[in-house]
């Protein structure tokens, strides 16, 4: 009978100081907790095949994979978020200097399909403008429809959307303050007409209904902030019963979600020939070049642009 190890403590600590160092580098809680949550999985894998964290090769990585694609029955982006965090870790235990190599991102590349540099994957669900519109059009809910369109409108996001208050609109300059997280440079983006139309809908039938928070959108349930389970069933109930969105399926291509909003958002906008550094701009990217950094785009100029190059949908 074979003797299965429990997680070595050394392993536990080396684990706990990863997770330190992840918010010494200030990366979001979410994160962090992901990464926590799966190097504890992976530890429990190894240490049930008796393999220490300082043996583990390539064989093991694909013993791995296999054991979450096959057992547990995991999506493909799932298993990729597992692999990130073991890529992140031995980057960690590299620089630490307790591991020689990382070896996990050789793996994924054969293994996983890596993300695409830019903008977006080009196999992300992309509505034309016409479907766009019908899709936003078809909802009834103020709420799903204020939401639906704002995404579409300002490439926000789903976290930044959540974490929107009432006050965070700007009515005279039709701007939204964002508010600040590691992965986001810009904090202002701008909205026109047709949004302004729907917000202000949603914000009156908000009035009534009395909620407990500042939060812009809401649950219906607690009327407090909307969570992020709650604003994804919102969307895509609407994209299911359009035919946008279908969960059984294992291609990319045929989900609708929050993300997919920020796709079309950028899509179109480069499509209407808006610059390159302007689209860059409103979507927050991180500015990685010293050139980026002291490059400042004027906010006026910017104004102008985007509303000459978002899509009107019908409203």
């Amino acid at each position: 009978m074979r003797t299965i190890l429990q997680p070595s403590p050394d392993s536990v600590e080396l684990v706990k100081g990863f997770v330190e160092d992840c918010e010494l580098r200030s990366m979001t809680e979410k994160t962090v907790e992901g990464y926590r949550s799966s190097l504890l999985v992976f530890l429990d894998f190894i240490s049930g095949r008796n393999v220490r964290l300082y043996e583990v090769n390539s064989h093991m990585l694909k013993d791995f994979l296999i054991y979450l694609r096959f057992e547990r029955h995991l999506k493909h982006k799932t298993m990729k978020g597992y692999f990130s965090a073991l890529s992140a870790f031995y980057d960690y235990l590299v620089f630490e200097e307790k591991s020689c190599a990382n070896i996990v991102p050789s793996f994924r590349k054969r293994y996983l399909k890596q993300y695409k540099e830019g903008f977006d994957d080009p196999e992300r669900k992309l509505l034309s403008v016409e479907e766009m519109s019908r899709f936003v059009n078809s909802i009834l809910d103020p709420r799903d429809r204020a939401i639906a369109v704002l995404l579409a409108k300002t490439g926000v996001r789903r976290g930044e959307l959540l974490k929107l208050d009432v006050e965070d609109i700007n009515w005279q300059e039709y701007s939204i303050n964002l508010k600040p997280t590691p992965k986001r440079s810009n904090r202002v983006v701008f909205f026109d007409d047709e949004c302004a139309i729907l917000l202000r809908r949603w914000l009156n039938s908000r009035s009534r209904l009395n909620p407990r928070t500042e939060a812009l959108f809401i649950s219906y349930n607690t009327f407090d902030r909307l969570s992020r389970n709650g604003l994804y069933g919102a969307l895509v109930k609407h994209a299911i019963r359009l035919g946008f969105h279908n969960a059984k399926s294992l291609r990319l291509e045929d989900h609708f979600g929050p993300h997919c909003f920020r796709h079309w958002f950028t899509t179109w906008l480069l499509r209407n020939g808006m610059p390159r550094e302007y689209v860059k701009e409103l979507r927050g990217d991180k500015r990685n070049e010293a050139i980026d950094i002291y490059y400042h785009i004027d906010k006026q100029e910017l104004r102008k642009a985007y509303l000459a190059c978002i899509p009107k949908l019908g409203i």
